[in-house]
């Protein structure tokens, strides 16, 4: 974890706030077993984009896989707040998606920017869950799999949706069904 930009207060001496400086750092150092060791053993990570992970090897194979897609992968902990069992975890991440696919995604080359925030619970010193937020449609947009915003593409994208909507709406009218 950089602590460039860390925001400090009296909160990150609790021990939720401790046990997610911990995290992080082995997030930021891109190692999984060191992550786990901040994990119970039936913890539940909920990313909210992307699906939920339970226990220990669901967590580590979801970020190996991440840190095989990408090498360079630098996170950055913006700020902690935190209570003795709660900590909120605002993040940025950056790294080029060129290695191994990622979720099923071939990697595309792109650098890709995110930032997110995560809500850990802390019990007896380790997460028992998290749930981890960042805009999805950033990162599809990023890899290329959603046209940026306001583009030629993206345009047509929403006339073919509304008309798709309009046509739908249409049919149900006619034939007197439910939405």
């Amino acid at each position: 974890m950089s602590d460039e930009g860390l925001q400090e207060d009296a909160t990150t001496t609790s021990p939720a706030a401790i046990c997610a400086k911990g995290y992080f750092d082995a997030l930021s150092r891109r190692d999984p077993d060191a992550m786990i060791a901040h994990w119970a053993p039936d913890g539940i990570d909920d990313i909210v984009p992307l699906r939920v992970l339970r226990g220990h090897d669901e967590i580590r194979s979801f970020f190996s896989g991440l840190f095989a897609a990408m090498p360079d992968l630098e996170t950055h902990v913006r700020r902690i707040v935190a209570d003795e069992s709660r900590a909120a975890v605002e993040w940025r991440m950056r790294g080029t998606f060129s290695g191994s696919p990622f979720e099923r995604i071939a990697p595309t080359g792109q650098t890709l920017e995110l930032r997110g925030i995560d809500l850990l619970e802390v019990k007896g010193a380790l997460i028992v869950r998290n749930v981890a937020y960042y805009d999805g449609a950033a990162f599809a947009r990023q890899l290329g799999m959603l046209p940026a915003p306001d583009s030629p593409a993206e345009r047509a994208l929403k006339s073919a949706f509304n008309a798709y909507v309009k046509v739908r709406r249409d049919i149900v009218g006619r034939i007197g069904g439910s939405r």
